[in-house]
Order: C-alpha cells, then sequence, then structure tokens
C-alpha cells in the first residue's frame, strides 16, 4: 500500500465557506435593489452562479463575461431590468462583491485542520479553481494562505479541475507522486474524478450536509 506523504484540498466548500458568505453577500446586493431577502431568490442566484461559472470553465466566456451573465440572468427574473452596458452590469456585481468579501470566512476547523495534517509530517497544499487575485485574497483574510506549503490556482498555472494536468501540477508543487498525495474536495466531478484520474487518494466531503460539524475526523482517518 503506497504511503500517503502528502495532502491537497480544494478551497470553495472544503475549508473556505462559499455558500455561507455568498448568501449574506446576496442578502445584502437584493435589498440595495429594493429586493427581501428569500430562499427562491438566492436559489436563483446560486443555480446562475454555478451554470455561468461552468461556461467560464470550459473557456466558453471570461470570468468576467460570467459574472455579467449571472445578473442578465437573475436580475430579470425578480423583477429588476438589467444594464444594457457591460460597465454598468460591472459596477452593479461590484455591489454583491463587497457584501460577499465583508461575510468571507473560513470553516471553524479548516486552519487547524492543515496544521495537524502538517504536524504528522506530511505536505500540505491547495487545489482551486477561479481567479488567482480573489482566491488569494481569500487565503489570505482567513489566515490560510500561510499554512500551505504550495497553492495552485486555475487562473495562473492555465487549466481547471478536472483537468488530470492540474493535479499533476499539484503532486510536482508538492515534490510527491500523484499516488503518494490525498486530495480532499466538495465536487464529485472537479474535486474526486480529476483526483482519481491520476491515481490519488480522494475524499468527498458535504460542509453542510454529513461533514456539518467538520471534515478533521475524515481527514485524519485516512491519514491512519
Amino acid at each position: 500500500m503506497v504511503e500517503i506523504r502528502a495532502v491537497g484540498f480544494d478551497l470553495d466548500g472544503t475549508l473556505f465557506d462559499h455558500r455561507g458568505s455568498a448568501i449574506v453577500g446576496v442578502d445584502r446586493f437584493l435589498e440595495s435593489l429594493g429586493i427581501g431577502p428569500s430562499q427562491d431568490a438566492r436559489a436563483l442566484w446560486f443555480a446562475a452562479e454555478e451554470e455561468q461559472l461552468e461556461r467560464w470553465r470550459s473557456r466558453r466566456i471570461d470570468f468576467q463575461e460570467q459574472r455579467r451573465e449571472r445578473l442578465r440572468t437573475v436580475l430579470p427574473a425578480l423583477g429588476v431590468q438589467a444594464p444594457t452596458e457591460a460597465a454598468d452590469l460591472d459596477a452593479l456585481f461590484a455591489l454583491y462583491l463587497r457584501g460577499y468579501r465583508a461575510a468571507w470566512r473560513s470553516f471553524e476547523d479548516s486552519v487547524e485542520l492543515v496544521q495537524r495534517v502538517k504536524a504528522t509530517g506530511r505536505r500540505v497544499g491547495l487545489l482551486t479553481n477561479g481567479a488567482e487575485e480573489q482566491q488569494l485574497d481569500k487565503l489570505r483574510v482567513t489566515g490560510l494562505l500561510e499554512v500551505f506549503d504550495h497553492v495552485c490556482i486555475s487562473e495562473s498555472i492555465g487549466v481547471q479541475k478536472p483537468d488530470p494536468a492540474a493535479f499533476r501540477l499539484l503532486s510536482a508543487g508538492l515534490s510527491v507522486a500523484p499516488q503518494e498525495c490525498l486530495f480532499v474536495g466538495d465536487n464529485p466531478l472537479h474535486d474526486i474524478d480529476g483526483a482519481r484520474a491520476v491515481g490519488m487518494s480522494a475524499l468527498l466531503v458535504d460542509r453542510y450536509g454529513a461533514h456539518r460539524e467538520g471534515i478533521e475526523e475524515a481527514v485524519m482517518a485516512q491519514l491512519e
């Protein structure tokens, strides 16, 4: 049996509470437009987010355009006319980003978990899809940046999960073979299938369901 010498983590939904932060951000944003927060409005927002981010991941649109498309989708559905000019859409989305960023938070056990893994003598890395500036900012704000040995962000490495190349770059940055790395993430396709495609072990976590109380026990059990 191959020894696990390193652990890689996904960021959003695994170590960083994107959904919790985004709910605060979208509620404040909609309130600024005179729309009362509701489960339906949040559902519209998150559905548009996932659809447009997937278009960005597949390189059909750029990162800024996926933000504009989210507004073009959500606002009319909530009875608000979306601006026609790109600059006006960008200014409007910036209102959401301010509320979202103000609510940024990691899950309570995240920093301690990464430190505990490091204390076993294993190297730890991060592999996340996203814009480099925003993802690094999340890591700084939450105190996660300093605990990693190596960080891979899709915009900077030029490839996105679940592309096997992304996971190979992570393992190379951690100076281990893919088979010597465990990857922990919340997305079955992007994280789990991508990791296993290069021979990594993989652990699927669900921060909003089965692992609501934390993931430390599940991760450490994989390292025994």
